[in-house]
C-alpha cells in the first residue's frame, strides 16, 4: 500500500466517522422536534410523580397502621408492616409510570 491508498484510506474513514456524527445529531434533533412537550419541566414533573407515588402509598400505610396499632393491641407492628407494604405497593406504581413513558418514547 503506498500513501495515496493510505491517504485515500484515512480520507475515507473520516468521512465516514463525520457522517455517523451528523447522522447521529440530526435524530436527536429529529426526535426533539417530534418530542416538543418534553422539556425540562416534564422530566421535573415526572420526577414530583414518582415520588408521590411512592409517598402517598407510604403514608396511607402508615396511617393506617397507627390506627390499627391503637386500636388493638397486637404483638405486631401493624405500622411496620403496612409502612413495608406502602413502600412496597409504591415502588410498583412508580416502575409502572416509568415503563409507560419509556414505551411512548
Amino acid at each position: 500500500m503506498n500513501d495515496t491508498d493510505k491517504s485515500k484510506e484515512r480520507r475515507r474513514k473520516v468521512i465516514e466517522d463525520l457522517e455517523k456524527q451528523v447522522g447521529a445529531k440530526e435524530s436527536r434533533k429529529m426526535k426533539g422536534r417530534r418530542e416538543k412537550d418534553r422539556s425540562i419541566w416534564f422530566g421535573l414533573g415526572m420526577f414530583g410523580l414518582i415520588g408521590w407515588s411512592v409517598a402517598i402509598p407510604t403514608l396511607i400505610g402508615v396511617a393506617v397502621g397507627i390506627w390499627i396499632d391503637n386500636t388493638w393491641s397486637s404483638r405486631f407492628s401493624w405500622t411496620l408492616m403496612l409502612l413495608f407494604i406502602g413502600v412496597i405497593l409504591g415502588c410498583v406504581n412508580a416502575w409502572y409510570w416509568v415503563k409507560r413513558e419509556s414505551r411512548r418514547e
